[in-house]
């Protein structure tokens, strides 16, 4: 049995930090950035810029430009899988999953639920097909809504069946988002926009996918509790490890041990992999974040879109900042420390927040 690996939390921050590619050494391209992360969410908040290109930007400096992920996307290098940005050649590794939906083995409750609805609206499904087989890439608002049994929601989705039949085609394999037209994505059949590649098993495929997210994340719990979209847990990848006053066993990327660690400052997205994991976040590095643009501004303590911002190997504070386009300026509204900054941290950050502005192509005004 292989020996655990006994981290302490510095040494498991800069890990983690290494592998988001948030130390001193930038990546350079923006597709084998992103493959590297293993995605990148595709949330459209424009308080100061899409999520997306927050994420590219904290990585590859103010040399990217958000026009080479709307062409990697175009030009479907990347995919947008599940409202996030992947590797085109990486879905290989999610086709056996589609052919078993909606899952292999015994169903639960709700998947029956999913594969009855579906079987219900079987028309709806070949008319969505034919519709975008003869004309596509299309809008939902552009396909037909021919259900004859209405998506079974008492929430959001009430009266939205083309829109739920949308997202289960693409879990089925069968259609994919093709890019966007405005702030509307367009749909097209999935054979059009996935590379052709044989479908990896699914166990196999899974563990790849697991391999991978922890070679982006660094370190990671093998279990943890299920969340949307892309998980928190890595199964058995990598080895076995602690970490110095937490509680369990966590999985760490071998590679990364003992590697030489040159840090830096960086502003991060709210939906940044870094603290994407809250729990993580907590446990590693000790900080304490709430994206708050769903409470109301009374209740607020860091504002609406506060930036986590990165120094070396700590989380040290978050910027609260908007985009005012219309009158040219980056409002930096306040800059909260966790604990007071010195004087080499002020310039820092103030270094990053004028790379942040000129970026966007704005003044910067001074926090109140």
């Amino acid at each position: 049995m292989a020996d655990v690996h006994q981290l302490s939390r510095t040494e498991a921050r800069r890990i983690a930090i290494r592998a988001q590619l948030l130390d001193a050494e930038r990546p350079t391209d923006v597709v084998e950035t992103v493959r590297h992360l293993t995605l990148v969410q595709l949330d459209p908040t424009n308080a100061i810029a899409p999520s997306a290109d927050l994420v590219l930007w904290s990585r590859l400096g103010s040399a990217y430009d958000p026009q080479d992920l709307v062409d990697a996307l175009d030009e479907q290098r990347l995919v947008d899988f599940g409202g996030a940005a992947r590797a085109a050649r990486d879905m290989r590794l999610f086709r056996a999953e589609m052919e078993q939906w909606p899952g292999a083995g015994e169903l639960k409750d709700w998947q029956r639920r999913l594969l009855g609805w579906i079987e219900a609206n079987e028309e709806c499904r070949r008319d969505i097909l034919e519709r975008l087989r003869g004309d596509g890439p299309l809008p939902a608002s552009e396909l037909p809504d021919s259900c004859v049994v209405p998506w079974p929601s008492t929430g959001w989705n009430n009266n939205r069946n083309v829109r739920m039949m949308l997202e289960q085609l693409v879990q089925r394999g069968e259609v994919a988002v093709a890019g966007r037209g405005g702030r509307e994505r367009l749909w097209d059949l999935a054979e059009r926009i996935y590379p052709d590649d044989p479908a990896v098993p699914a166990e196999e495929a899974l563990q790849v996918r697991d391999e991978a997210r922890l070679r982006g994340l660094g370190i990671a719990r093998a279990r943890s509790a299920k969340v949307p979209g892309e998980p928190h847990s890595v199964g058995e990848a990598g080895e076995a490890a602690v970490v110095e006053g937490v509680k369990g066993q966590w999985r760490v990327d071998p590679a990364l041990l003992g590697q030489p660690f040159v840090g830096r400052t960086a502003l991060l997205s709210p939906f940044d992999r870094l603290v994407y994991d809250r729990r993580r976040m907590d446990e590693v590095f000790e900080f304490d974040y709430v994206l708050e643009m769903f409470k109301p501004a009374a209740h607020r303590i860091w504002g609406y879109y506060a930036l986590p911002v990165l120094h070396d190997d700590r989380l040290v504070g978050k910027v609260d900042a908007r985009a005012d386009r219309d009158a040219g300026v980056l409002e930096v509204v306040a800059i909260h420390e966790d604990a007071p900054f010195t004087k080499a941290m002020t310039a820092a950050v103030a270094r990053e927040i004028r790379d942040l502005a000129d970026w966007l192509g704005l003044d910067r005004s001074p926090a109140r």
